[in-house]
């Protein structure tokens, strides 16, 4: 990636006039809109001020689809995690950046926005203002994406059963498909290599440079499979850190000593659902309890057991804290969403103690379970085939019909079930107990 001539803006200083009421429908737009519509949302809202061929947000609070695109089919179809995280790495703070990046292949001028908190990236491919001599379009597109990457982390943290099924399903597939080609890809260079290093062969320097570029790849293989596996699952201890991190502000200036138990290192792997929402009850319990008077000491503490991420929040306070406040009544229907169960004891003069239990493994979706697609009779045998892994030539066959007719069955399945790839159909397919 070339940054030689292309440096770091820095956010405007000019002052923002008032909302102009297309904004305001915009922000309005953005604030309901699902997830799986979030980035064509965020692009209707900024073309009036940023326009661009494409534009792609990066976000590792959706684990299952951490991609989220709209625009040009040609760039949002091939651009990679892999492009999207080292473009991130290059910069160095939140302030928006124009310059050269690979993107889908190939060299693209963009504008690169990365959020503070959530590190969350927005990515505009051939941006260019849309009114040349209106210097605020900039400081709107900022503004708006704001919103978006505050927006999505409510919205995961905030997710039903029904997301956490869907999403978990999505990411499992992505592993599965990764390891497959991992697999694939290295027993080819493991073959190369063992052929490049046999003696029998005779140009020295040939074998030599060859083997050299072929253990790159093979290395290059290997960490694209381990990313993957990163952006679905965060270590029990690496989550509770960036808990810490997230409370270190509210702590230092509250007065109040927060206590962090660490939990066991070798404890199982998050599911990146879990952790997310885990921090976001964790906040808001530690919130609600600092509400109370006479309170000066909060203990939180995890622990994982197999199955579980056990958490335990605890204060000195008088024991004035209700279950039946609004507060912990939001923090419960967090809970319940992934199927956990959330409990407060309170002694009068003794404070009050709030457990938490969050399944790491989904719930089981009975079998078939696809009524609210509205599919056809067709629809449910080649989405039954798609599931089963077989390729639209196989289904077209087994189904006597042509391959074009399964294409078009195809498309239509990606309507109504709102998914943009093969790969999350299958996925939730899956995870609706089609096999």
């Amino acid at each position: 990636m070339s940054t030689a001539t292309n440096q770091p803006l820095k956010e405007s200083t000019v002052p923002l006039p008032d909302l102009p009421w297309p904004l305001l429908q915009s922000v309005a737009a953005l604030a309901d809109a699902p997830l799986t519509q979030i980035a064509e949302r965020l692009r209707q809202a900024t073309l009036p001020y940023q326009a661009s061929s494409a534009l792609v947000i990066f976000t590792e609070d959706c684990t299952g689809r951490p991609q989220k695109k709209a625009g040009a089919e040609e760039i949002i179809s091939r651009v990679s995690i892999a492009e999207l995280d080292t473009l991130r790495a290059t910069l160095s703070d939140d302030s928006p950046w124009y310059g050269e990046a690979e993107l889908a292949g190939r060299t693209r001028s963009v504008l690169a926005l990365k959020h503070a908190s959530s590190r969350a990236l927005l990515v505009l491919t051939d941006p260019r203002p849309a009114d040349a001599e209106n210097n605020t379009g900039l400081d709107w597109v900022t503004y708006l994406w704001s919103i978006v990457a505050r927006r999505i982390q409510e919205k995961v943290a905030d997710a039903p059963p029904s997301y956490l099924l869907e999403s978990r399903a999505a990411s499992a597939e992505r592993i599965r498909v990764t390891a497959e080609l991992t697999d694939l890809h290295s027993t080819t260079l493991e073959t190369l290599l063992a052929a490049l290093r046999s003696s029998s062969l005779d140009d020295a320097a040939a074998r030599s440079t060859v083997t050299d570029l072929t253990a790159k790849a093979l290395v290059g293989l290997r960490t694209l499979s381990d990313r993957t596996t990163d952006l679905v699952e965060e270590p029990v201890a690496t989550s509770f850190e960036r808990l810490r991190e997230d409370l270190r502000p509210l702590t230092r200036f509250s007065g109040i000593d927060v206590e962090f138990i660490e939990p066991p290192l070798n404890g199982r792997a998050l599911p990146g659902e879990v952790a997310h929402a885990a921090r976001a009850i964790v906040r808001g319990l530690v919130l609600a309890m600092m509400e109370q008077p006479k309170v000066s000491r909060i203990r939180t503490q995890w622990d994982c057991d197999g199955e579980n991420l056990l958490i335990n929040v605890r204060d000195d306070g008088g024991g004035e804290l209700s279950a039946d406040a609004p507060s912990i009544g939001r923090l419960d229907r967090r809970v319940q969403a992934l199927t956990g169960r959330l409990r407060v004891d309170v002694m009068p003069g003794w404070g009050a103690d709030v457990f938490v239990t969050l399944p790491l493994d989904p719930p089981s979706r009975p079998a078939g379970d696809v009524a609210g697609w509205n599919l056809a009779a067709r629809e449910l045998e080649v989405l039954q085939r798609l599931a089963a892994g077989e390729r639209n030539r196989t289904i077209a066959v087994t189904l006597g019909i042509s391959e074009n007719t399964v294409k078009f069955h195809v498309r239509n399945l990606f309507r109504k079930l709102d998914v943009g790839s093969r790969t999350e159909a299958i996925a939730l397919a899956h995870s609706h107990g089609l096999r």
